[in-house]
């Protein structure tokens, strides 16, 4: 009989997990738990990747440095001095339990630029073929602020995406999403299941401790991204990392369970004997702790579109009609009679945003030819820059020659470079269509949450 399937399996550390908030020391029990857990699941035959924070933390601790400073170039001392601490932590810990790890840093411009992505990409799957467990943080030391993350809440969810991981657990200082702030609120309810992230009503209004920089909302931000990839995403308590075995076995047998009821649709006596007890034994397996978890799209935006979309700082925007906009979800490039309108200064090969107004039949007061506030339906890689684009939009093709005195392609962007927005259509889980009829407060979508 063949075991569970092997996953992979994502675990993001905030610098709360790591360091004690005031002393700054770090918090042993907890890592030495982590170091079991990322263990317990290498020799259930899973690959393990940890998105650690905590360096400039430890920095703080080891120059006795009471609070976080706020130039760059101290943060960025700081996080150098507590990089190779906290990478010495984690290998002597691991070392005990015999388990080799290795360590990868980041930044923005490595996720920009293609061919250093996929060198990360090919680095890291490497190492967990080897058996090793790649801790990935923010280069910190490097980073400025036009090339951060942010937070490593969007690095893990980019890390999961890569290597194509399975879960994706978001480690805070909360079982799970409640609809109320469960600290002010003792009647609050937990999330247990989220299908569509547009449709949630949760509190996400903790924010981040003193030494990090994420919050619940951007928990919610990187599950939102992982599960476009097709990532489950799960949320739950830190200072309990038992609970990632417990919950992963937990949603294997569940899953094993369900795929064996869907099998055939031909039940002899015995199969249904065999699924009968397949059922009991779901029944009497241990309830797992208290999580939130993300569904993955049914349909998962990876690797090149992936990176289009989520590696990419876009450079402009690029207005277009609903025309294109079908056009695109037909599968076809974009051609320069569908764009009404740029914006901003992009170079060829620079990615830009795509965006379906609403065409007018003549120019309006302003001039322009388009109304509406426009929605964004994805991203993509011009083919040629912003001035080339002005003076082609709302041209055939074949008079790009004549009005740019040459032609590099038909296309103001080829289909291979366009990567659209996704928007799964799903129903709402009953957990959050009980909590909206108890009007349970909504996550503003383009706010802290969404």
């Amino acid at each position: 009989m063949k075991g569970p399937k092997p996953l992979t399996v994502v675990i993001k550390l905030g610098t709360s997990s790591i360091v004690d908030e005031k002393t700054h020391e770090p918090l042993l029990s907890i890592l030495t738990l982590i170091v079991e857990t990322a263990v317990k699941l290498r020799k259930d035959g899973h690959k393990v990747v940890i998105v650690s924070s905590g360096a400039i933390g430890v920095g703080l601790r080891r120059l006795d440095v009471e609070r976080r400073p706020k130039h760059l170039s101290k943060l960025q001392a700081l996080a150098a001095i507590g990089q190779c601490r906290l990478m010495s932590l984690w290998d002597s810990l691991f070392g005990h339990l015999r388990q080799p790890i290795a360590q990868i840093l980041l930044t923005r411009n490595d996720i920009a630029d293609r061919t250093r992505y996929l060198n990360a990409q090919n680095t890291m799957n490497e190492l967990l073929e080897m058996g090793v467990i790649p801790i990935v943080n923010e280069n910190d030391t490097l980073a400025v602020a036009e090339i951060k993350f942010g937070d490593n809440d969007t690095l893990s969810a980019i890390t999961a995406a890569m290597v194509h991981a399975h879960f994706l657990f978001l480690m805070t200082d909360v079982d799970c999403l409640y609809d109320k702030n469960p600290r002010t609120h003792p009647d609050a309810q937990p999330i247990e299941e989220v299908e569509d992230i547009s449709a949630i009503r949760a509190d996400v209004s903790s924010a981040g401790s003193a030494l990090g920089t994420g919050g619940m909302g951007t928990k919610i931000v990187a599950a939102r991204l992982a599960t476009s990839a097709g990532v489950t995403t799960v949320i739950t308590r830190s200072s309990s990392p038992g609970n990632i075995v417990k919950i992963v076995r937990y949603l294997q047998a569940r899953k094993k369970h369900i795929s064996s009821s869907h099998h055939s649709p031909v039940i002899n006596d015995e199969e249904h004997l065999s699924r009968s007890t397949a059922s009991l034994n779901l029944d009497a397996l241990e309830k797992p702790p208290l999580h939130t978890r993300f569904l993955p799209f049914s349909h998962p935006i990876r690797d090149r579109y992936f990176w289009i979309l989520h590696g990419l700082a876009p450079h402009g925007t690029i207005y277009i009609d609903a025309g294109a906009h079908q056009a695109l979800a037909d599968k076809a490039g974009l051609l320069p009679v569908g764009v009404l309108d740029v914006e901003g200064n992009f170079a060829q090969q620079e990615a830009v945003r795509l965006v379906v107004v609403k065409r007018l039949s003549e120019p309006g007061p302003n001039g322009k030819l388009w109304e509406g506030p426009g929605e964004e339906i994805g991203r993509a890689l011009v083919n040629y820059a912003a001035p080339e684009i002005i003076r082609i939009k709302g041209h055939r093709s074949a008079q790009i020659e004549s009005l740019l005195g040459y032609a590099d392609s038909e296309y103001v962007a080829d289909r291979e470079s366009i990567s659209l927005l996704y928007r799964e259509s799903r129903p709402v889980t009953p957990v959050l269509e009980k909590l909206n009829e108890n009007g349970g407060m909504a996550a503003n979508e383009n706010g802290t949450s969404l």
